[in-house]
């Protein structure tokens, strides 16, 4: 099995568990030179906000743990404007740690909740 298969798997996995608490949830997608953060409705069926590095107003130049801060903290700004106070973290099958960590600990320093 391929890497990406095993990674989507995961995920499958820990949105199904997302899904059944009926919150908003902040999915997080990196690719090899950027990284993507979103609060999608609890069905799955509208994104409500968004926060990336290649955005025209704050393009970030690399994909590394400090503009992982940044966009987690963008968001949760986002989040709070729309009045979006308490989400489920979903990592996308990703591990725990490196660039997903920043992305949650910095949208909760902003005041998010998890």
């Amino acid at each position: 099995m391929s890497k990406v298969i095993s990674r989507l798997r995961r995920a499958a996995k820990t949105r199904i568990k997302v899904a059944g608490q009926e919150k908003p949830r902040l999915s997080v997608y990196k690719s090899n030179s950027n990284l993507y953060a979103q609060i999608v409705e609890p069905r799955g069926s509208k994104v409500l906000v968004t926060a990336s590095t290649n955005e025209k107003d704050n393009k970030l130049d690399k994909s590394n743990v400090e503009t992982a801060k940044v966009v987690g903290k963008l968001v949760a700004e986002r989040a709070l404007e729309a009045g979006i106070k308490s989400v489920v973290f979903d990592r996308s099958g990703y591990l725990y740690h490196g660039k997903i960590k920043a992305i949650a600990e910095s949208a909760r320093e902003a005041g998010l909740e998890f």
